[in-house]
């Protein structure tokens, strides 16, 4: 390791400003959180660049000519630069000014640096890049505007920070009142939509509403990832049998709790080991039938996982 790397190591991860006789064991595994700590933050930029980009381009290439809004803070921002025609790259800071203010307090210090970065990025794109008027169709507007947006929002997140800080205040207000996120992003919407029909007429905050759904779907599917997973967990008796087969008939890996199970008035319990796995929504089918040829009576709870990491899913399974 050489003389640079060495400073780095000790400045970044170490904390050191004096230099020290470190083993080699504690260099090397510094040198191992470096790596790490930078490769991250690499994707976080690339991640936040593609979406200040693609949400760029849902502006200007089809939502500012025809004055279509979104839900949110973007929405605000839109439908401000509508009504008074301030240029959206100046309303875009302006709005989120409060909620990356807040979201230093609620998520803390590196959220709100990234978040800041990344409303200057997308403002200065706004404001320096020119994108063409793909078309003027209204329904083709307000889907593919709320596409690109939605994806540029969607990217932003996956890379550690938010261009639309409404999710900021709903989770701030859910904490203080005890209410859901969801509530608060509804009674939101529901007053920029009420807004938008009153200054800019009812089709066109009709129209808005749609850009706002096609947003919404694309974030879920930028944030949650392409395949849906499935976490299973199995109460059986014959829970050796079923473990054997998720390993070596589904390819999947398995873990194995200890528990007790109870059922009738008495409430008798019973040892058991219970099985919990995660499969792609695909071969959910495959399970169940699996599960069944082994006991029939199996009690098995399945439940949506918004995406996973490590492991054995994301590995290609066995063939059989």
């Amino acid at each position: 390791m050489n003389s640079l790397w060495k400073k780095i190591i000790l400045h970044t991860v170490l904390k050191s400003k004096e230099p020290k006789d470190y083993s080699a064991y504690a260099l090397a595994k510094a040198y191992r959180l470096f790596k790490i700590s930078a490769r991250r933050h690499v994707k976080d930029v690339v991640l936040i660049t593609m979406g200040i980009f693609s949400a760029s381009f849902g502006f200007k290439g089809f939502l500012l000519t025809n004055h279509f809004i979104d839900g949110g803070a973007t929405g605000i921002s839109l439908l401000l630069s509508a009504i008074t025609k301030v240029p959206l790259y100046l309303l875009i800071i302006g709005v989120n000014i409060p909620f990356v203010l807040l979201g230093y307090v609620v998520m803390g210090r590196v959220f709100a640096i990234k978040t800041a970065l990344a409303i200057a990025g997308l403002s200065l794109c706004l404001a320096l890049v020119t994108f063409p008027n793909v078309t003027n169709d209204n329904l083709l507007v307000a889907v593919f505007g709320g596409f690109f947006l939605g994806a540029g929002i969607g990217f932003a997140v996956r890379g550690g920070a938010v261009i639309d800080g409404t999710e900021v205040l709903a989770i701030y207000l859910s904490r203080k009142l005890g209410t859901t996120i969801g509530d608060f992003i509804i009674v939101i919407n529901v007053l920029i939509f009420s807004t938008a029909a009153y200054f800019l007429g009812i089709e066109v905050a009709l129209y808005s509403m749609i850009t706002y759904l096609a947003a919404s779907k694309t974030l879920d599917f930028i944030v949650e990832g392409i395949e849906e997973y499935i976490g299973v967990t199995i109460v059986s008796s014959y829970h050796n049998e079923i473990r054997q087969m998720i390993i070596h008939k589904m390819g999947r890996g398995v873990t194995v709790y200890s528990g007790k199970r109870g059922h009738g008035k008495r409430g008798e319990s019973k040892e058991v080991d219970i099985i919990y796995t995660v499969v792609t929504r695909l071969e959910l089918n495959k399970l169940n039938t699996e599960i069944e040829k082994i006991e029939s009576n199996a009690f098995v709870v399945m439940h949506s996982v918004k995406d996973t990491k490590g492991g054995m899913i994301k590995k290609r399974p066995l063939n059989h």
